[in-house]
């Protein structure tokens, strides 16, 4: 416990899923989280579940004003930054055929550009030292069919973190990205048309992985937190899946 005691942390897309379990467990360590979403409805539910250690702000990371709102925030309130977890993003099923340059840009931008810019325009304010983590995907390794354009993205992501922990080294700013394979998240169910469709998404996800399940939020949440502490001193321009083994055997 107090893996984080008395810094300070971002978690971008935190209303949710592994950003809301990450800010939860980054909380519980000891730091106060600020966290971000799109709709202030679910942005006072995440903060009101989490307690006194988070601070909410609107956000839409594709928005780069929206990004300078919070990171003037942060700087008002006096604060510096140790852990950065950009960890906003989401995807649609689209096949080549059914690509339209809305879901392209749309995807593109939270992921790629939202990512992007939630790091570099957080720099100023990042300590020497701090813990950069980018969310990642199991669908940047692989073809999975129908989530292209979302795969390219997320091997971008990919991609930026090993460039960005070069660019970074002389900071001793460590870059990581965590790819998660099948979680059981809302965002899971928002691929799908229905509930039915939704939990027989979840069972073909389930089978695919070696460990015979999906993954749970928290379980990101505790890698998360491996690498945002000291535990990971040593450890930069890494991907580490939490995928069940799903990519990997």
């Amino acid at each position: 416990m107090n893996a984080l005691q008395g810094r300070t942390a971002v978690v971008t897309g935190g209303t949710s899923g592994i950003g809301l379990a990450t800010a939860r467990r980054f909380a519980a360590e000891g730091a106060h989280v600020y966290l971000t979403g799109r709709r202030k409805d679910a942005i006072d539910a995440a903060v009101e579940t989490i307690g006194d250690g988070a601070t909410g702000v609107q956000v839409d990371s594709a928005d780069l004003g929206a990004l300078d709102r919070l990171y003037e925030t942060i700087r008002q309130d006096g604060r510096r930054i140790d852990v950065l977890f950009a960890n906003a993003g989401g995807g649609e099923f689209a096949t080549l055929e059914q690509v339209t340059e809305e879901h392209f840009d749309a995807t593109f931008g939270t992921n790629v550009k939202g990512t992007l810019f939630t790091v570099q325009k957080a720099l100023p304010l990042l300590v020497d030292g701090a813990s950069v983590i980018l969310t990642g995907s199991t669908a940047g390794t692989v073809g999975t069919e129908a989530f292209g354009v979302y795969g390219a993205t997320k091997a971008a992501v990919r991609s930026l973190a090993r460039t960005w922990a070069n660019e970074l080294r002389t900071r001793r700013i460590r870059v990581n990205t965590i790819s998660p394979g099948p979680i059981d998240t809302p965002g899971i169910d928002g691929l799908a048309a229905d509930a039915q469709q939704a939990a027989a998404l979840k069972d073909v996800l389930a089978g695919s992985v070696p460990l015979g399940r999906m993954g749970h939020p928290d379980e990101v949440a505790n890698v998360a937190l491996f690498l945002a502490s000291e535990q990971s001193s040593f450890v930069t321009g890494v991907e580490l899946f939490v995928d069940g083994g799903a990519n990997q055997v």
